[in-house]
């Protein structure tokens, strides 16, 4: 047998246990049954802090855009992103109950855009909103919400355990500023 022989031979013995291999699976080596086990969602007010990821988007012209967000049980934060068409305004937090994230998103008249935003918590969204804003030449007098979309909690609602700001009676003088 010459030696080109030879070397064909080898290759071909190295061809046909590589392409072997590739064809029978080898045994996997499993860990033993850990038995049944099951997955208890903890309630709120557990105690367990949840991963909250507040997004926007606005796909249009919507310069001046703010997004204000609960940034934890009792504070509100607001950020003024560049929102171009085909960005997203991401932002993460920890909150103790999850049905208090919430968050909205506004941009300045006279541009128009469709904002888009969404909550997830603990990598679930929980909720989204989608609104178209017109463009308009001047600002829309009966309806002052014009240009925001709001998304989950509202922004503004007071937590347990603390006192809301007293509301003025109709008519009372309001204090000059200290």
């Amino acid at each position: 047998m010459s030696s080109t022989k030879r070397g064909w031979l080898a290759i071909a013995a190295v061809v046909v246990v590589g392409a072997g291999a590739q064809i029978i699976p080898a045994t996997a080596l499993a860990d033993p049954d850990p038995g049944p086990q099951t997955d208890v969602a903890p309630a709120p007010g557990d105690g367990l802090l949840h991963n909250i990821t507040y997004r926007a988007r606005a796909d249009g012209t919507s310069r001046g855009a703010v997004v204000a967000y609960k940034i934890d049980d009792a504070n509100v934060n607001s950020d003024q992103p560049t929102l171009l068409p085909g960005s997203t305004f991401e932002v993460n937090t920890v909150l103790s109950n999850p049905k208090l994230a919430g968050m909205e998103v506004s941009i300045q008249w006279p541009y128009g855009s469709n904002l888009h935003c969404e909550i997830l918590v603990d990598d679930q969204i929980v909720a989204q909103a989608d609104q178209f804003i017109a463009p308009r030449l001047f600002r829309v007098k009966d309806d002052p919400l014009y240009g925001m979309l709001q998304c989950g909690a509202p922004l503004d609602t007071p937590v347990a355990g603390q006192a809301a700001p007293a509301a003025l009676p109709a008519g009372a003088p309001r204090s000059p500023a200290a």
